[in-house]
């Protein structure tokens, strides 16, 4: 067993003894002295006293961050707004526009409907006229046939 001794600052360290499983180490704290000033004091630093003007000046500066931060809530929200009545008149158009292509379609596809009627009724009345002659035709060409046989 070998006891050796490492110093660093104000611990020790003592190797106690090396085995197969493990090591062993005793840590020495050097004791605090009186006269020696520690990095961390055990009492909070003490504020100076502030005076009325300078909480004055401190609730000033938090009021102006509260307005400044209310002013820039309500020109957020004015933006939004803005932009809201810009999307709903857009879209007031689009549905005007939409309407208006919709009624110019139907009226095109009634007009187109209604010349196609009158079209094919100029037809039928051809057709039927042509079918009158025929039967007018026959009609003579019968009573001829029967002038003659007679």
């Amino acid at each position: 067993m070998s006891a050796e001794m490492e110093t660093c600052g104000d611990i020790q360290v003592k190797e106690l003894s090396k085995r197969a499983s493990g090591q062993a180490f005793e840590v020495i704290l050097s004791p605090v002295t009186p006269d020696a000033k520690s990095e961390f004091p055990l009492s909070p630093l003490r504020k100076k006293e502030t005076s009325l003007d300078e909480i004055k000046k401190k609730l000033e500066a938090a009021d102006e961050r509260r307005k400044s931060q209310k002013a820039e809530v309500l020109k957020h929200l004015a933006e939004k707004r803005e932009h809201e009545k810009e999307v709903i008149q857009k879209a007031i158009e689009e549905d005007c526009n939409f309407s208006k292509m919709s009624q110019e379609k139907l009226n095109q596809k009634m007009e187109a409907n209604k010349e196609n009627r009158t079209a094919r009724m100029v037809a039928l009345n051809e057709k039927f006229k042509e079918k009158d002659k025929k039967l007018e035709e026959v009609r003579r060409n019968k009573e001829a046939m029967k002038v003659v046989e007679n």
